[in-house]
């Protein structure tokens, strides 16, 4: 998905409340980062997910949290 195009995704599932949406749309915006060697954004981008996981409690927080934690971005959480 270009950069535009998930950017426009990004605003309608805000807009819509879609929560897998988000987390789905911000791990894709991560990956894209991380394979741009930018893991300052691609974090960014993680953290974002990882929020959106944890708030829907969906099962992808606890892998979205071992990337954080692997970057040492975030400490390991028991879920």
């Amino acid at each position: 998905m270009e950069r535009d195009d998930l950017d426009q995704a990004l605003l309608q599932a805000h807009a819509e409340g879609d929560s897998a949406a988000l987390i789905r749309l911000y791990s894709l915006a991560a990956d894209a980062a991380e394979g741009a060697d930018e893991m300052d954004r691609a974090c960014f981008y993680l953290t974002h997910a990882f929020v959106f996981a944890l708030e829907s409690g969906a099962p992808e927080a606890d892998p979205l949290n071992a990337r954080l934690v692997a970057q040492g971005r975030a400490h390991r959480l028991v879920f």
